[in-house]
């Protein structure tokens, strides 16, 4: 599974950012006295006790923004919230219990995940006894901590590794979980007649499941002996309206959909131009990191002429970070390719899944390296020590450097080609972290394999 992702919220002005920053031994977010200074997520890739995870920074629960940006901010935290896999619950021992701090602990209430109250701001021992107050808000573990006076840091950092999720040891092979599937798109694209095909299909069962959120059925279907779950997708359970297509298809619920789902097929209407809500969507896709399709569909129209490469080239003008998502043409209506995208997005999740050794991904990062090195930087190369797989759905990939600033982005890029190319991760996204190799680190050695023979150039 992705890498754990440990959130922090609270209400405004605790100091989430702070801890954010002191966790991380860096400056990453903005600290500032003034409220709803973090509006967006932060996040973080930090690693303790040999174990990978996400710190999450979000904006304050609670909060008026000037700027008339609350409903996003309120969203943010949602989405963080509902990703979390620990929460890291910051309230103010110098300021006290506060009703926001308890209205925040009831929005805590139905979370289903490991919640630890951090009493930032407890400089010293003699504020203890004013940290204690928080027990009263019931909400898991407290730490006394300061990050001004660095207190409760590896105190912290062990309680959230010991919360963690259990890690499935190397050797054992995970079941196959049943895909997940979420249809997405504009209205009028053909998303509701692709799922009652679907339900139509030979050799099909339907079933419904519970949703995760209360508004939500998902629907089982079984292909061939293979499960999946379309995820909360109209036309399946309910006749279509206008009401409950225009509901569904609004930028919240299928961006919950996007976040929920292992693939998601992005429907377009192959008569239409790409639109903005096209974009939107793909952006969001995207930034999560999730295994598309993008599904040309009502291809009956235009199958005598338009030529597929004319799409196809539209399509990776138009979306140029995204040129190794694969690409199908259906008619959703009569049927026409529509298992062969079923049996794709089952591809597709297969290699999000997939994991790579340590040592067969060094040896590809060394052969990339020798081919094209990094380019110089401040008159100096730098140098990648080693690389490890952290995690899958997506494919997280860590790289040791002795400087990740100097490594520009097109060379990442390049990496990530070297990546897709060779390793099983073809048309899915792969996440790649650059981290400064700590001092001591047990594999220093591998600098010695992985720096390239031109290494040698003069610095």
């Amino acid at each position: 599974m992705g890498v754990p992702q440990v959130v922090i919220v609270g209400r405004p002005n605790v100091g989430k950012s702070s801890v954010l920053n002191w966790l991380a031994g860096r400056q990453l977010a903005v600290v500032d006295d003034h409220a709803g200074v973090t509006r967006d997520r932060v996040t973080f890739l930090h690693q303790h006790q040999n174990r990978f995870f996400e710190l999450v920074d979000t904006g304050g629960i609670g909060i008026n923004d000037a700027d008339n940006l609350t409903e996003h901010i309120e969203q943010q935290i949602t989405t963080a919230i509902e990703s979390a896999d620990v929460l890291l619950f910051v309230v103010d021992s110098r300021a006290g219990l506060l009703p926001l701090d308890q209205e925040v602990a009831k929005r805590l209430r139905y979370v289903d995940v490991p919640i630890i109250c951090v009493a930032n701001k407890t400089d010293a021992e003699n504020l203890d006894t004013e940290a204690d107050q928080f027990y009263r808000l019931g909400r898991g573990k407290l730490v006394r901590a300061s990050t001004l006076q660095n207190r409760g840091r590896n105190e912290l950092l062990s309680l959230i590794v010991d919360r963690l999720p259990a890690e499935i040891p190397g050797d054992v092979e995970p079941a196959e979980p049943e895909m997940k599937v979420a249809v997405v798109g504009r209205r009028n694209v053909g998303k509701s007649t692709f799922a009652n095909t679907l339900a139509q299909a030979e050799r099909m069962i339907v079933s419904e499941v519970p949703g995760t959120t209360r508004d939500s059925v998902d629907i089982r279907f079984e292909l061939d002996g293979k499960g999946f779950v379309a995820i909360d997708t109209p036309g399946l359970r309910r006749t279509k309206s206008l009401a409950n297509d225009v509901e569904f298809y609004s930028t919240v619920r299928a961006q919950r959909s996007i976040r929920r789902a292992d693939v998601v097929l992005l429907f377009l209407d192959c008569s239409q131009r790409i639109s903005k809500v096209d974009k939107q969507l793909s952006d969001f896709i995207a930034e999560n990191y999730k295994p598309c399709i993008f599904v040309v569909n009502k291809w009956d129209l235009m199958a005598g002429s338009m030529p597929t490469e004319k799409w196809v080239d539209y399509l990776h003008d138009t979306f140029r970070t995204m040129r190794y998502m694969p690409i199908a043409f259906i008619t959703g209506q009569t049927g026409r390719n529509v298992k062969a995208l079923v049996n794709h997005a089952q591809m597709l999740f297969k290699q999000s899944r997939e994991r790579v050794t340590t040592g067969a991904l060094n040896r590809l990062v060394r052969s990339a390296i020798e081919l094209n090195p990094p380019p110089l930087y401040k008159h100096r190369r730098p140098k990648i020590y080693y690389a490890v797989q952290v995690a899958t759905q997506p494919p997280t990939i860590v790289l040791f450097c002795n400087n990740p600033a100097a490594i520009s982005k097109p060379y990442r890029r390049y990496l990530l080609g070297v990546f897709r190319d060779q390793l099983r991760f073809s048309e899915v996204p792969i996440k790649l972290y650059l981290r400064r190799r700590q001092k001591g680190d047990e594999r220093d050695e591998v600098d010695v394999a992985l720096r390239s023979p031109r290494e040698n150039v003069t610095e």
